[in-house]
């Protein structure tokens, strides 16, 4: 007896097929037959609420009941109850942000939500927008760029050797770091992350395997970063890389994702839930879900688990090659990734908590969350607000959108600001102008009650994508070149 037998009876895949075969083996271990095994569990798929207190088949009995108390729930679209839910910094987040938290409330299988202070609008949740569910998952509600992350290393110096060797630095971040959309390594970095199984077992991850190699330790556009710069400790930070004392120390933060892959498996698996829920309204369309009872669901956790390891290998290879060619001791390391689910407990109940552009804050919980190329970042410690379901802003948060820098910004003013701050761009697109950003301070004030700052980081030596828009890359400012048609 095998899952295709299962089928035949009606099962769906998911849960209750892995305990439907355990009790069945149990059942033939004890000596029934396979057709009297067979016939029980028809039964059991047809009346569930009957079974629950059975001995042999309880446990299939109680994963069936709650798939269809599920299914009750999600498959009519009620979207006129509305979760409960908490902004932070309301007075500074744009309406488009705040009404798609509203939407998102309003889905049946959502439990609880919460809208961070340096939120501002995206595709279907907004980010800086977090949303616990009932055994749903939505691809994006997780966002495009799975798993991106924040990761900082502590070296056991002054920042003043930044200052005094600022040649030797600057080489080192064009040298060990790529930058753009279809940015990779003309000679492959390695890391076991590229040995995990997924990468040939699961049916649609198995097809990018070769592109995440060959970015394996690269960084995307937009906001992704690689930056040098002071942190100044208030209190000690027990890092898992090791204790940082209270002082001043040079840093190396990075900020980027899962690359092309994370990209793909966010559109893939979009497309699948919007066909899945193709009766939702067109302003619910984004918000489609996948239950995690299903093939598909269980397909999209396994994917975005794996861009949650490969996001993670590329910050570990690009503070590797920095480390090793730099030659300072380190001291600690701080790592935190948003844009994913989480299994939690929320109001005594599992749930699947998604945190697009929110930084986990549970009580006691390390992370990043950085300003601009001219703004601090801070190191925080959670609180564990509930309210806030565990969590933080990410950032600053944009106050205007990529078309809007590009049309207010040039590079004089920019880089005025940046000279008086102490800060040498070597890349950067316009978009990411410091005042296309919110108040970081403000930020952090409106969301005293979720975290604690534990340091604050100053960016000294900043790179970016230049992009191909009007740009800051090799020494001053370009802009890009119109192709003339032939």
């Amino acid at each position: 007896m095998d899952g295709n037998d299962l089928l035949q009876l009606g099962f769906r895949p998911g849960k209750a097929i892995g305990l439907a075969l355990q009790a069945a083996q149990a059942a033939l271990d004890a000596g029934a037959s396979e057709d009297d095994v067979l016939s029980d569990l028809e039964e059991v798929l047809a009346a569930p609420g009957d079974y629950l207190d059975d001995p042999h088949y309880g446990r299939v009995a109680e994963a069936l009941a709650a798939f269809e108390r599920h299914r009750e729930r999600t498959t009519g679209y009620d979207l006129t109850t509305a979760a409960p839910y908490k902004v932070w910094g309301g007075q500074d987040i744009e309406p488009g942000a705040l009404d798609q938290m509203k939407r998102a409330v309003r889905l049946p299988a959502a439990v609880r939500g919460a809208l961070m202070p340096d939120a501002h609008q995206g595709y279907g949740l907004p980010i800086g927008g977090v949303l616990a569910t009932d055994n749903s998952v939505i691809p994006y509600a997780v966002g495009v760029d799975i798993a991106c992350r924040m990761r900082m290393t502590v070296f056991n110096a002054s920042p003043q050797v930044l200052d005094q060797g600022r040649d030797r630095f600057r080489v080192v971040l064009e040298e060990q770091t790529r930058f753009g959309a279809g940015s990779q390594w003309e000679v492959p970095r390695e890391h076991e992350v590229l040995d995990d199984p997924a990468w040939t077992t699961h049916p649609v991850a198995s097809r990018f395997r070769d592109v995440a190699r060959r970015q394996l330790g690269s960084s995307g556009s937009g906001n992704h970063f690689v930056e040098f710069g002071a942190l100044q400790v208030h209190t000690t930070i027990d890092s898992p890389q090791g204790t940082i004392p209270p002082g001043t120390y040079l840093a190396l933060l990075s900020h980027s994702g899962s690359r092309r892959f994370g990209l793909e498996m966010a559109e893939h698996y979009t497309k699948v839930a919007m066909r899945q829920r193709a009766t939702l309204p067109k302003d619910f369309q984004h918000l489609a879900w996948l239950d995690l009872d299903e093939e598909s669901g269980a397909e999209y956790w396994e994917a975005m688990t794996l861009a949650g390891k490969y996001a993670s290998a590329n910050h570990a290879v690009i503070h590797r090659q920095i480390v090793d060619v730099l030659r300072i001791p380190v001291l600690g390391g701080i790592e935190n990734h948003h844009n994913f689910a989480w299994k939690e407990i929320v109001d005594g109940q599992e749930v699947i908590v998604h945190r697009k552009g929110a930084t986990p804050a549970a009580r006691d919980a390390l992370g990043v969350i950085p300003g601009s190329m001219s703004a601090p970042g801070f190191v925080v410690r959670g609180l564990g607000n509930p309210e806030s379901i565990d969590s933080a802003a990410h950032g600053a948060g944009r106050r205007m959108s990529r078309k809007q820098a590009f049309r207010t910004f040039d590079w004089e003013t920019v880089e005025r600001e940046l000279r008086d701050r102490g800060v040498e761009l070597i890349s950067a697109g316009l978009d990411e102008a410091p005042d296309a950003y919110k108040d970081i301070r403000q930020v952090m004030a409106d969301q005293a009650d979720l975290v604690v700052a534990l340091a604050e980081f100053h960016p000294r030596l900043v790179k970016m994508d230049p992009g191909g828009r009007p740009r800051y890359g090799g020494g001053g400012r370009k802009r890009g070149k119109k192709r003339r048609r032939k």
